[in-house]
């Protein structure tokens, strides 16, 4: 018997509406979930209310981990900037709306029905002939046509999941890979070369689309992508694009911009359910547990939440024992529910934005080496501290392990 949630087994802060911010975890769609009786036709009534159909379009870079070993945060920033700026100009111009806050080097992109598969394979293709000619990063491209839900800014579903999971772990660099129901949408005589290329779970078949008509560069737009960069921030980046390896320019924005702090990075494990509508409100409760636990414990450690998404956590500290107490109980607070996690810390210097919505985001390669330590290499139940991290804490059962990431060689301390 599934235990009914409770609103009740939440802090009361929680479900405040300054928390339910464009782009982070949808508590009110949740909390309409807590005082529903919590069956398959409560979560299909609430997520019809909410179900979008369209092409789901992800993007990621590749090579990102070596290039952050060889330059700054604010050449990487500027570096990763224009293939995103590419993304959403020529998406937007076929009738693509972004999803979410493009803060890291990942893209998302809903393309209504109404868009013609032949057309979105167009510009796909259009996008990679434009980040090889003046990108120094090389993007992977996904796409799947289905049913989605679209809640505070984000999309969820399993076909969601499958296909951001796809984009991020599984495309190289200059690849266009779509599903095959975006493929049944193509016209007989559609013009494009199509290579299987296997199967994803909850996706199906897949193609890649080696070459075909393009689209007119002429159609594209100027508008500039998601961003949660300030004005005047955006400004320098784009001024130091022109300018890269200006590193009198480097300097004066690095001291400018950026904060020394220690990151933890949570990634919870998702749950199952017999429906896969009630898994979807399962999660949301799990990302809802992990928000309430860092709201308890966070002022304690004297810790920031900069946001939860997903299965993901992010905080920020300035003192790296602060850090890792933290992470030892917040891992100790989910297994207590039952809940696995693997955790990543590092400390460095990092960019944090404040949402025009509300809520933060943030950047910089500390990010990205917890990712690599946690969730493409980590194991659930452990927690990973960077060297630089191991050095400053009293952490004597940490053994070291060694990963090796797009080439790159990174030291770390389970325990």
């Amino acid at each position: 018997m599934v235990t009914k949630l409770a609103r009740t087994q939440y802090s009361p802060a929680l479900f405040d509406l300054a928390q339910d911010i464009v782009g982070g975890l949808p508590l009110r769609l949740l909390e309409r979930w807590l005082e529903s009786d919590q069956t398959e036709a409560d979560a299909m009534r609430l997520l019809e209310a909410c179900r979008v159909t369209g092409y789901n379009a992800v993007s990621d870079s590749t090579g990102l981990t070596r290039l952050t070993a060889e330059r700054g945060l604010m050449e990487i920033l500027a570096i990763i900037d224009q293939p995103k700026a590419i993304v959403h100009a020529l998406g937007t111009a076929i009738g693509g709306e972004s999803v979410g806050i493009w803060a890291a080097d990942n893209t998302q992109m809903f393309y209504p029905a109404a868009v013609a598969a032949e057309r979105l394979l167009a510009a796909l293709l259009t996008v990679q002939d434009e980040v090889a000619r003046r990108c120094e990063v090389k993007i992977g491209l996904a796409a799947h046509f289905g049913d989605f839900y679209s809640a505070s800014g984000g999309l969820y579903g399993d076909e969601s999941d499958a296909i951001e999971e796809l984009a991020e772990n599984h495309i190289s660099g200059d690849e266009v890979v779509v599903s095959e129901a975006v493929v049944r949408r193509l016209p007989p005589a559609h013009g494009f070369t199509l290579v299987a290329r296997g199967n994803a779970a909850g996706l199906g078949a897949l193609w890649r689309v080696t070459d075909g008509p393009r689209l007119s560069l002429g159609t594209s737009t100027s508008r500039r992508y998601p961003i949660p960069y300030s004005d005047a921030f955006y400004a320098d980046l784009v001024r130091f694009e022109g300018r890269l390896g200006d590193r009198e320019l480097a300097r004066e924005m690095t001291a400018k911009y950026t904060q020394h702090k220690v990151v933890v990075l949570v990634e919870r494990q998702a749950q199952d359910a017999d429906s896969r509508a009630v898994a979807i409100f399962n999660n949301l409760s799990l990302s809802a547990t992990m928000k309430d636990a860092g709201l308890r414990h966070l002022a304690e450690a004297h810790g920031v939440e900069v946001k939860v998404s997903g299965p993901l956590g992010i905080y920020t500290f300035d003192d790296p024992a602060c850090a890792l107490a933290f992470a030892r109980t917040f891992r100790r607070e989910l297994a207590a529910g039952g809940i696995d996690c693997r955790i990543g810390v590092d400390l460095g210097p990092v960019l944090v934005f404040d949402l025009a919505g509300g809520g933060k985001d943030i950047a910089g390669m500390p990010v990205n080496i917890a990712s690599k330590m946690a969730q493409d290499r980590g194991d659930w139940g452990k927690l990973y501290l960077s060297d630089r991290v191991h050095a400053r804490v009293d952490a004597p059962e940490f053994r070291e392990r060694r990963f090796h990431v797009s080439g790159v060689e990174l030291r770390a301390f389970e325990g």
